[in-house]
């Protein structure tokens, strides 16, 4: 069980004509399925609908929906599962009022992709730091000056307004929500589940525009990243590891990236700090061990990069996500 409780676990998620399906998919798949291996006070789903039924969908289905807009005045997290059209469809003013309705009494407000316009047109991210899928960012900057876009990353966390990048960075925005109100424990579990990383590191530009490695690359590098992880702690220069897979270092460099769409020295330090932030949450070992076992050799470094690359310190990190289960959890 958990030693925390959220006062109010709905969550609610839109849903409209010309509904966005694999985006309100993922919705129903962190939040909406039972999972009585949770217990009792696991998040309860149900979907509002925007528009007077029957909804399409699209795939060439229909969704019924459990209510209506009235739905988020009960809601604690509303969810927009992306928008129909992006700016060329009007977000209807009576949603707009219903969110700041809901967003005024504390609700929190998230959006998957192009969901981020129905914010921007409520005008919840004015000031903000918000993103959507790299093919909108531009296009959202142009239209709302007020917002800062991150075409970058794969989600912006506002406290009370959330966004995500691209359909399927709507999982990692999801995760991050479960481990902010369950723990990283939990949120891992979940992440099992949905055969998925718990968290992904890196940002939208590893998946514009490249071409997929040859298989032969993912059979010759794939052993050296399992290797890399092993040996965090060590130096692994550029000539020690091209020698390992039989390629010259500019060979080596150039396959690395096509295979993994960062050079080799940031897929390490991405790799690090994800090891430092299990250390983080699950042990209770102290910061300079935590920097020397996963190659930052001073907890200056490992506070430099927490600082750079997540916005926090250790310290702040593991007070906010360290594990928080009161027993072992149930199988």
């Amino acid at each position: 069980m958990y030693d925390q409780i959220m006062p109010n676990p709905l969550v609610v998620a839109l849903a409209y004509d010309r509904l966005c399906t694999f985006e309100f998919g993922i919705a129903v798949e962190v939040f909406g399925l039972p999972r009585p291996e949770m217990g009792t006070d696991w998040y309860r789903f149900a979907v509002c609908a925007v528009d007077p039924g029957p909804l399409r969908a699209i795939g060439g289905f229909h969704v019924s929906a459990d209510g209506g807009l009235d739905l988020l005045d009960e809601a604690h997290t509303i969810i927009v599962p992306g928008w129909r059209g992006a700016l060329s469809e009007p977000v209807p003013p009576e949603l707009i009022a219903y969110l700041r309705r809901a967003h005024e009494r504390g609700a929190r407000l998230m959006s998957i992709c192009s969901g981020v316009f129905v914010l921007a047109a409520g005008g919840f991210l004015s000031g903000r730091r918000a993103t959507t899928h790299w093919r909108y960012a531009q296009i959202l900057a142009e239209a709302y000056p007020d917002i800062r876009v991150e075409p970058d990353v794969l989600y912006v966390d506002e406290g009370s307004v959330l966004t995500s990048a691209g359909s399927a960075a709507g999982i990692d925005l999801c995760l991050h929500v479960v481990r902010h109100d369950y723990g990283p424990e939990i949120a891992n579990r979940i992440a099992r589940r949905l055969v998925v990383p718990p968290h992904r590191e890196g940002g939208q530009s590893q998946f514009v525009e490249r071409p997929v490695p040859p298989t032969r690359e993912g059979l010759r590098l794939g052993p050296l990243f399992d290797r890399m992880r092993e040996r965090l702690a060590q130096e692994q220069s550029i000539a020690m590891l091209a020698g390992e897979v039989g390629m010259s270092p500019r060979t080596f460099l150039r396959r690395f990236k096509a295979a993994t769409g960062m050079p080799p020295g940031e897929w390490l330090l991405a790799e690090r700090l994800q090891r430092a932030r299990e250390l983080l949450e699950a042990s209770d070992a102290n910061i300079d061990d935590i920097a020397s076992t996963t190659g930052f050799g001073t907890a200056v470094t490992l506070r430099h990069h927490f600082r750079v690359k997540l916005g926090t310190s250790p310290g702040a990190y593991r007070r906010r996500f360290a594990r928080q289960v009161a027993s072992e959890p149930r199988p």
